[in-house]
């Protein structure tokens, strides 16, 4: 599965969809910890329900940023997608050191290249 980048194989046909869920995947792995420490603050029925509070939160975010671009979340452009990128890699700088936010955004990179 080394040719799978945050659930995209690679040696297939790359979407703009395709390229917004694996952001948010990407969001999603890499701020679970501290949206993790959100738990204690909710009461929240289930794992399951935690889980899914925590996903709304991140697509929340980058619906957001969907908007503050100009772009359609919903049916997203590569220029879109790289004017999200660059706003996530601002708010990611408040939390992560920027050796870790060059590499996930490197990755998402790597999908965007492959939009025609």
């Amino acid at each position: 599965m080394d040719n799978c980048i945050y659930g995209v194989d690679l040696s297939k046909e790359v979407t703009p969809i395709m390229v917004r869920d694996a952001i948010i995947n990407c969001f999603l792995n890499a701020h679970s910890e501290i949206l993790d420490e959100m738990k204690e603050f909710g009461d929240f029925e289930s794992e399951k329900e935690f889980e899914k509070m925590k996903l709304f939160d991140i697509k929340s975010l980058i619906e957001k940023y969907f908007e503050e671009v100009n772009g359609d979340f919903d049916n997203p452009t590569k220029e879109s997608l790289l004017e999200v990128i660059g706003k996530l890699q601002e708010f990611a700088k408040n939390f992560r050191k920027p050796k870790i936010v060059n590499k996930h955004s490197g990755e998402i990179m790597k999908l965007i290249k492959k939009l025609s």
